[in-house]
């Protein structure tokens, strides 16, 4: 088992972008309250770091599980040169093929 499955999701095999899961500004919301608040009792002070300590750690988590998918993303891998290249050359493909079409319908 892969550690995907192990953590109890599932991970399609081919993903698009929207996919891909960048829901951060909860956590950092959740966080800034946290740090905001000026509890003046020493424990409670102690705990509410405790917490901004565990929230801290799962943003983190969830921007490396972000980088994990973006980087499963097609197409990342190529620079934006060869991207653009493959778009245009995929763009006369296409239109040759719609040529051709036409051809054909008016034989």
């Amino acid at each position: 088992m892969d550690s995907a499955e192990q953590n109890g999701t599932t991970i399609p095999a081919q993903l698009t972008v929207d996919d891909v899961d960048v829901e951060f500004l909860p956590l950092i919301y959740e966080i800034i309250r946290s740090v905001e608040r000026d509890p003046h009792d020493t424990s409670q002070k102690t705990r509410e770091s405790q917490d901004t300590s565990q929230k801290v750690l799962e943003l983190q988590k969830k921007l490396e599980q972000a980088r994990s998918q973006i980087r499963r993303l097609p197409g990342v891998e190529y620079s934006k040169e060869e991207q653009l290249q493959k778009l245009e050359t995929l763009r006369k493909q296409l239109q040759l093929k719609k040529d051709l079409l036409l051809k054909y319908r008016h034989m």
